[in-house]
C-alpha cells in the first residue's frame, strides 16, 4: 500500500512539475522577446525547440470534446442492448464507456461520433473498419449495429453533461524534461543501465507506452505487459539446507515460495534464514531518490527510444 501511495504522489508530482515548467519557461521566453528580436522567444520557438511553449491550462487532454451536432435520444431498451454489444465487440480498444481504452481512442472526443446522425457516420465505420489503423470490419446485424450507435450517443449526451473536459493526461504534458540529461543520469547517477539496457529489454518501450503510461512503466513497474518477473527467494533451515524458488507470498510470520517442482512451501520467518531478490526493489528505492528534475529527464531520454 505505501508503495503504491509513492507511485500515485510520484505521477501528481511529474504531472504538476511539468505543467508548471510549461509556464516557467513561457514566462522567461516572453521577457526574452521583450528585450531581444533575435531571441528563440521572439522567433516563437522556446529553449528546447519544440515550438511555441503550450499554455499550460490548454493541455489537449483538458480541450472541451466536441459538442454533438445534431442531439439525438434512443429508447432504453436499445441503448442497454448496445452497451452489451459495444463492451463485447469495441470495450477491449475503446474502453466499456467508449471513453478510451488500451489501444482505441475516446470516442467522446471523436468528430465523427459528434458529427454522426442515426448512424450515418459510424454504422459505414463499424462494417468496414480501418485497417490502416487497426480497427477491424464488424460482421454485425442492423439491429446490433443501430444499437450500438445508441448506446454511444447516449454515452455522448451524458459526457457533454458532465462539462469537465479531461478525462486523461496527453503525453505532451509530462513533455517537460531534457532526453540528454536523461541518459546522463540513466547511464550514470541513477544506476538505471545496470539492470536495464537501451537495446535490449528498452529497445522500443515509448513506441508500447506513451504519456502517463510510460511514466506508470518507469516508477511502479508491477503492471503491464509483459508482466515483470517475480521476485526469487532462498531458505535456509536450521539444519542449514537452502530451498529456492519463486516468492509466492509473505507476510509478517511466513514466507511462502514455489520450488523448482512447482510445490509451494510456507516457512515461519522466526525458524528460518531467507533472502529475498526483488529486481522491482531498486525502482522502489529510486522513488525516494529522483530529483523532479531527474524524473522528468529520464521519461525524455525513454521518450526516445522509438
Amino acid at each position: 500500500m505505501q508503495q503504491t501511495l509513492w507511485f500515485a504522489a510520484a505521477v501528481v508530482i511529474a504531472l504538476g512539475v511539468g505543467l508548471a515548467q510549461d509556464s516557467t519557461d513561457q514566462a522567461v521566453n516572453q521577457g526574452k522577446a521583450k528585450g531581444s528580436k533575435g531571441t528563440n522567444a521572439a522567433r516563437g520557438t522556446n529553449a528546447r525547440g519544440r515550438g511555441a511553449p503550450r499554455d499550460p491550462t490548454q493541455s489537449p487532454a483538458s480541450t472541451p470534446e466536441p459538442k454533438t451536432v445534431t442531439p439525438q435520444t434512443y429508447p432504453a431498451e436499445q441503448v442497454q442492448a448496445g452497451e452489451q454489444r459495444f463492451v463485447a465487440q469495441c470495450g477491449f480498444c475503446h474502453g466499456r464507456d467508449a471513453g478510451g481504452g488500451e489501444t482505441g481512442p475516446d470516442l467522446m472526443r471523436s468528430e465523427l461520433v459528434a458529427q454522426d446522425l442515426r448512424g450515418d457516420k459510424i454504422a459505414p465505420l463499424l462494417k468496414q473498419g480501418r485497417a490502416g489503423q487497426g480497427m477491424p470490419a464488424f460482421d454485425l446485424s442492423d439491429a446490433d449495429v443501430n444499437a450500438i450507435v445508441a448506446f454511444i450517443h447516449d454515452q455522448k449526451t451524458k459526457s457533454e453533461a458532465l462539462g469537465g473536459g479531461r478525462r486523461s493526461v496527453d503525453a505532451s504534458d509530462f513533455a517537460t524534461g531534457d532526453a540528454s540529461a536523461g541518459r546522463a543520469y540513466f547511464n550514470g547517477a541513477g544506476g538505471c543501465s545496470g539492470c536495464h539496457s537501451t537495446t535490449g529489454d528498452l529497445e522500443g518501450i515509448a513506441t508500447r507506452y506513451r504519456g502517463l503510461a510510460l511514466l506508470e512503466r518507469m516508477l511502479y513497474p508491477t503492471a503491464g505487459r509483459p508482466a515483470p518477473a517475480r521476485p526469487k527467494a532462498t531458505v535456509t533451515l536450521a539444519s542449514g539446507e537452502t530451498i529456492s524458488g519463486t516468492l509466492a507470498s509473505q507476510d509478517e510470520f511466513t514466507i511462502v515460495i514455489r520450488d523448482a517442482s512447482g510445490d509451494r512451501q510456507m516457512f515461519e520467518k522466526k525458524l528460518v534464514q531467507y533472502k529475498i531478490d526483488d529486481p522491482m526493489s531498486a525502482h522502489f528505492d529510486q522513488l525516494g531518490k529522483y530529483t523532479d528534475a531527474d524524473m522528468h529527464n529520464v521519461y525524455a531520454f525513454l521518450d526516445t527510444l522509438k
